[in-house]
């Protein structure tokens, strides 16, 4: 593939596709640990482990400890993955518009 031919609208789709994916399993992860769903049930444990890995990367800016309040657990690092996947998202979209182009 050559750089010189890909278009702003490319890139930016494909960001945009990822982050979008990306997010909409955080918040479903985020949802699901705050109403404490079964890490046994299939969908759960689905969901759970495919975003592990979009986790690791602010798994040591956050504590581990659940807090819980009234039974719901306030998963931060879901929140704060959430937030940055979306900051960096921007920022390609917007280093790409300025390097390419077309």
């Amino acid at each position: 593939m050559d750089l010189y031919k890909v278009s702003k609208q490319s890139v930016a789709g494909m960001v945009n596709l990822f982050v979008g994916l990306a997010e909409l399993l955080l918040l479903l992860r985020a949802v699901l640990r705050f109403f404490n769903a079964n890490p046994d049930a299939t969908f759960v444990h689905w969901v759970y482990s495919n975003t592990q890995v979009l986790l690791e990367p602010l798994r040591n800016f956050f504590t581990t400890t659940d807090v819980v309040s009234r039974g719901w657990v306030v998963d931060y690092v879901a929140l704060a993955a959430m937030a940055f996947y979306a900051a960096a998202g921007y920022l390609v979209v917007g280093l790409v518009g300025r390097w390419v182009k077309r």
